[in-house]
């Protein structure tokens, strides 16, 4: 009986992610990503093949945490802003779907975006690769690593929307939360002694960096995946609060 429960629940959440991710390439949204996205990543990369003769993935890994701090705002801004600009909230609230299912579908569609994003990179490994030796596990850790920082940039973008109906707010608030939580780990010189393992904990790229190197500790994972679902459930809130 659970299992037919279920079931619909999550193709409901299929349904939404699906007509989600279309609803961006139907759009320049998608498109304007991921050119800009590329664009970047690709000129820091061969800046440092061609220019400063290392064939390396590092300062790949490095510069991609940044960039996102800029497109993932980007692609969640709109995502419940819009619906709530438009009127569209309401008419999606008034279907037969439950709230969770609304933030899990929107939450899909916007990290798959990323992870489309991310495969056309998979050039610079097999450059990398042919060019010299690459260790495979720390390509392996830093692609996980870059998955795990989305979704919970992703899901922080998706609260922000839930916030507001005007898409400038909505990236503006995500983009502190995400900066925050991207320089945590670079302040501690300023942070007092007690207070610095708690800090360091709680920056993003202290976890990124460990897992970059290919090093999957329990730890990291914990905090990405706790730090995710808290950030769903705080969109899941903001989005209940119509009922209120």
């Amino acid at each position: 009986m659970s299992r037919n429960v279920q079931l619909p629940r999550f193709t409901n959440v299929r349904t939404i992610c699906q007509k989600e991710l279309r609803s961006y390439f139907n759009s320049a949204v998608a498109y304007v990503v991921l050119v800009v996205f590329l664009v970047i990543i690709g000129w820091v990369y061969t800046n440092s093949l061609f220019l400063l003769n290392i064939a390396s993935l590092r300062i790949f890994f490095e510069w991609v945490p940044s960039v996102f701090l800029f497109v993932v705002p980007a692609i969640t801004m709109r995502l419940m802003a819009e619906e709530k600009k438009i009127g569209t909230i309401e008419l999606l609230t008034t279907k037969p779907l439950e709230d969770w299912e609304i933030v899990l579908g929107k939450f899909c569609a916007a990290w798959l975006l990323i992870a489309i994003a991310l495969v056309p990179t998979l050039l610079y490994y097999l450059t990398v690769a042919l060019l010299g030796n690459v260790d495979h596990g720390t390509v392996i850790g830093g692609y996980l690593g870059l998955l795990l920082m989305a979704g919970v940039y992703v899901a922080i973008g998706l609260f922000a929307s839930t916030l507001t109906e005007n898409q400038i707010v909505a990236f503006i608030v995500a983009f502190l939360i995400m900066a925050l939580l991207y320089w945590f780990d670079k302040i501690l010189i300023f942070v007092p002694g007690f207070l610095t393992s708690v800090v360091e904990y709680l920056g993003i790229d202290y976890h990124f960096s460990s897992i970059a190197r290919g090093v999957i500790d329990t730890r990291d994972l914990v905090y990405f995946l706790s730090l995710l679902g808290f950030s769903l459930y705080l969109a899941v809130v903001m989005l209940e609060r119509r009922k209120w």
